[in-house]
């Protein structure tokens, strides 16, 4: 069995645990008593590049980050240093995420992104009742289920970042009509990152679907190679919550950085 379908394994487990302990009807009626999604898409368009900021306590493939971490307070200190939105890994398994992450983390004020590996549309539901206002939605683990789980996102009001990592999974997110784009540069499947894969799709990404680079943003060089790509936000995890001072390594990541017009991506090879 691959990480992939282990983590998958796992995640179906968690969804049957779900439904058992909680219903629907539930989960819509703590969704009525919230306020409306913040639009997560809209935060990410402006005069700069946009980054989305993570929280992440541990990575399968670099280990502990920041594992006693306090989520409000690093929501907080993302939100001093210019991020544009949060993203929240609530994978508890492998990624030792949680539910109180996400929650901790809509104190800061911004979108919030849950990102997990959603697979049902209850977990839909559930991430939008517990403050999410976008879900990440892999192709490469919801296949030809993505244009339901997006219908099912934007019937909430909530935004989903579509990820994809090559060919195949771009022309399904294209045709389910994705308005928001993530290249992940590193294989799920065997973990290593490919930094060019994003200039390598983007000429085959529509102009009006926003780009957003994912996977290995470390430096204020690693931005501006992927705005020249043509992406108009980044998302960094790994690089802010290792950080001694997470609000000044976010502003160093934005110093500088103007919007990609997705008309100068890179020309379609021919």
């Amino acid at each position: 069995m691959s990480f992939l379908e282990e983590i998958l394994a796992s995640t179906r487990v968690r969804i049957d645990e779900l439904e058992k302990l909680v219903t629907e009807d539930a989960l819509e009626q703590r969704i009525a008593s919230l306020p409306g999604p913040r639009g997560f898409t809209s935060a990410l368009k402006g005069p700069g590049t946009a980054v989305i900021a993570e929280l992440k306590r541990e990575s399968p493939s670099a280990g502990p980050l920041n594992p006693d971490m306090n989520a409000a307070d690093m929501a907080r200190l993302f939100a001093e240093g210019g991020a544009a939105a949060i993203s929240v890994l609530t994978e508890p398994d492998h990624f030792k995420g949680s539910r109180e992450d996400l929650e901790a983390a809509t104190t800061a004020g911004l979108p919030v992104l849950r990102k997990d590996f959603i697979l049902d549309e209850l977990q839909v539901l559930e991430s939008r009742a517990w403050g999410a206002d976008a879900v990440l939605l892999i192709v490469r683990c919801v296949g030809d289920r993505l244009d339901i789980l997006l219908g099912a996102t934007h019937a909430l009001g909530m935004d989903a970042l579509v990820e994809v990592f090559n060919e195949r999974d771009l022309a399904i997110a294209v045709g389910a009509g994705a308005r928001v784009i993530g290249v992940n540069h590193r294989d799920l499947e065997t973990f290593e990152v490919d930094p060019d894969r994003t200039a390598k799709l983007a000429p085959q990404i529509p102009d009006d679907v926003l780009l957003v680079g994912l996977s290995g943003v470390k430096e204020p060089s690693d931005v501006a190679a992927l705005r020249a790509a043509g992406a108009g936000a980044v998302l960094v995890g790994e690089a802010l919550v290792t950080a001694e001072d997470p609000a000044t390594k976010l502003r160093q990541l934005l110093g500088g950085t103007i919007r990609s017009d997705p008309s100068r991506r890179i020309a379609k090879q021919t």
